[in-house]
């Protein structure tokens, strides 16, 4: 998932070092310990066991430790290096030996199931061997580049972190066989796509680790037999050669892993057909078909709204028509969203833009904290924007988090994203330190022109807006800039530094603003009050199911509205009076402090019992007023069962 493009070619930013930034206090550093402390342990017990996932225990059937058949799922291997990847950067952070040692135990079993030619996936070994009819690469949908794509992910990040090489050593073996696969693929033309690609950034990170230029263009080619696949289709993204995409289409984990890669193949080698397309799918995306949580993938099975009915069109888990955002329906897969994560972050470091950093707070401060419960040990595959008390069809997911889910991708996904979420903080370039999301924190900076300092920052973000600065330490003869973010959700506030008070304006939202450090200062601060007025949103008019309905927002934060935080039968009977005063106040779900508003909404008393029929007439209306509480959207469903919203009814006055 990380990226080490301090040598990229055509980036313009480059990541931190691993262990050169901590949160220190407030929301992202509780975050970070339930899921060292939480997370990763829960989801290690789920692999360990052979009654619920058989990950581990495929692992060693295939190693020949145990006899068995394989069990669980097709893509287990490439989930359970995701979980190592969570577990190695916990480990080093904490400085945790024994879990490193079981690391390593872990990457000693892997390598004996790998064989000689450098093949390895747990199912197609253990059926080979076995005589059953299954064999390598005979249908796409065994994800075992996939697997592999992790596995050159995860492995790469151990050597950065541990210096060791021995998972390094099975990744190259296993891009070794993944070459002489595609170079044949290549001369003879019979191209499958690989599903949720994970293994194009994966090869590029390997080319980062080890400068093998080998990986480099195993990567490109990777990407460039895309346009050879025969009777593609929009679920894939492979109907059209991949420079002529300007829509975002199918499968969204699928997506969103391939631009994210194709950005990587940018960073390396700035093929600016390449960067014309990811600028136009993105906008694709965000103007039409994103959530407002940063959720991605609005349709659980349909048809490609690009196709037709006399094509293979059928699509899953997939982006839809433009504004086709339903909320009680919402598929928003996390890895998904996630996957959208990892592409904005390469799209900032193509061209360092406010845009994205909104996005990757946005989605990392909603819907990837709302995947998970409060305690870190349970998960939602699919995040809907409204659950009702109980619906008359059956959704694939179930509708409250669960341990475990029959498909595990999303958790072991989740763990390192949250594991890892401090290399979000900050990027660098030459002579500039660019702050991404918001958080106590500190950090130490070495910027390439040989400005050093320590960074402290100081804030309760995402609850309140006030941000300090503070810069120690300095050692720098040229001086050096700040690049400050300012959200794209300001509408008023103000930055301070040295002598200088700057009033912001929501023109200056969504944008960096530069401020100077002098050469030879020995310390330096910078003061942000971003104001956080309750925001009422409303969507475009084309997203039907938004229609005459407002989302409150606060800051980075989107708001819901839960059945324990409202006295009506139902929540969907409240009409929200934008006109209504409102308070910020501090409250605890599980033990976790956060702010949630308080305020008043309108409701019908003539409304009762009328959702028995499909339709109803209205013969009068009489309003009045009740008390409501609307929490963060991240900490939902931590109360037991019940009802949430986030777009909720709006309430109009005539002017007279």
């Amino acid at each position: 998932m990380l990226t080490n493009t301090t040598q990229s070619k055509f980036s313009k930013v480059s990541p931190l070092d691993w262990n050169d930034v901590t949160w220190t206090d407030g929301l992202w550093a509780e975050v970070e310990k339930v899921c060292g402390e939480q997370t990763v342990t829960h989801i290690q017990k789920m692999f360990e066991s052979e009654e619920i996932s058989h990950v581990v225990e495929n692992f060693h059937v295939c190693a020949g430790d145990k006899e068995g058949e394989f069990g669980g799922t097709d893509f287990g291997d490439g989930d359970f290096y995701k979980w190592m990847e969570a577990a190695i950067y916990t480990a080093a952070k904490k400085d945790d030996q024994e879990l490193l040692a079981q690391i390593d135990d872990y990457i000693e079993l892997i390598g004996r199931c790998q064989l000689p030619d450098g093949y390895i996936s747990t199912k197609q070994i253990i059926g080979e061997r076995q005589n059953n009819g299954i064999a390598r690469f005979n249908d796409i949908n065994d994800f075992e580049v996939y697997n592999f794509g992790h596995l050159f992910t995860t492995a790469c990040l151990y050597k950065r972190i541990t210096q060791k090489s021995n998972f390094l050593e099975i990744a190259e073996r296993a891009a070794e066989y993944l070459d002489k696969m595609y170079q044949e693929n290549a001369r003879t033309g019979e191209v499958q796509t690989a599903v949720c690609p994970s293994h194009y950034m994966g090869l590029f990170e390997l080319y980062r680790t080890t400068n093998n230029e080998k990986y480099l263009k195993l990567g490109k080619l990777a990407i460039e037999l895309r346009d050879l696949v025969k009777d593609g289709t929009d679920d894939n993204q492979d109907k059209l050669p991949l420079k002529e995409h300007e829509k975002i289409v199918g499968h969204a984990v699928r997506a969103n892993y391939l631009y994210a890669g194709v950005a990587d193949l940018y960073l390396e080698e700035g093929d600016q057909e390449y960067k014309e397309m990811l600028g136009k799918v993105w906008r694709n995306l965000i103007h039409q078909k994103i959530y407002i949580t940063g959720g991605c993938g609005a349709i659980y099975n349909g048809m490609s709204p690009y196709g037709n009915f006399f094509e293979d069109a059928k699509v899953h888990q997939a982006y839809g028509y433009e504004y086709q955002l339903p909320n009680t329906t919402a598929y928003n897969e996390t890895c998904a969203a996630i996957g959208n994560v990892m592409w904005a972050y390469r799209m900032f470091q193509i061209e360092p833009k406010a845009e994205y950093f909104d996005i990757i707070e946005r989605t990392m401060l909603n819907i990837n904290l709302a995947a998970v419960n409060l305690t870190g040990d349970k998960f939602f595959y699919e995040n809907m924007l409204r659950r009702t008390k109980d619906l008359p069809y059956e959704l694939i997911w179930p509708l409250s988090r669960t341990e475990y889910i029959m498909s595990y991708c999303c958790p072991p996904n989740l763990a390192r994203i949250l594991a890892e979420s401090s290399e979000y903080i900050y990027l660098k370039s030459k002579d500039s330190l660019w702050m991404g999301m918001y958080g106590a924190n500190q950090a130490e900076i070495t910027l390439e022109n040989g400005s050093s300092f320590t960074v402290t920052q100081k804030t309760e973000y995402p609850f309140e807006g006030t941000i300090e600065l503070n810069l120690s330490n300095i050692v720098s003869q040229t001086g050096f800039s700040v690049q400050v973010r300012v959200p794209g959700w300001l509408q008023s506030g103000n930055i301070q530094w040295g002598q200088k008070n700057i009033q912001l304006t929501k023109e200056d939202a969504g944008s960096y603003f530069t401020v100077e450090i002098e050469p030879n200062q020995s310390e330096s601060s910078i003061k942000l009050a971003f104001d956080m007025p309750l925001r009422y949103t409303v969507a475009h008019p084309y997203v039907e199911e938004d229609c005459n309905q407002v989302a409150i927002e606060r800051g980075p934060l989107v708001y819901c509205m839960e059945s324990p935080d409202c006295e009506l039968t139902s929540i969907d009977d409240c009409l929200v009076d934008i006109s209504a005063d409102y308070k910020v106040v501090p409250y605890s779900i599980e033990n976790r402090e956060m702010k949630v508003i308080e305020t008043t909404m309108l409701f019908d008393t003539m409304k009762e019992n009328r959702l028995e029929t499909l339709y109803h007439t209205i013969n009068q209306y009489n309003l009045n007023q009740t008390p409501v509480r609307l929490v963060p959207y991240f900490a939902w469903d931590n109360r037991g069962y019940g009802e949430m919203r986030i777009w909720l009814p709006m309430a109009y006055s005539v002017s007279k």
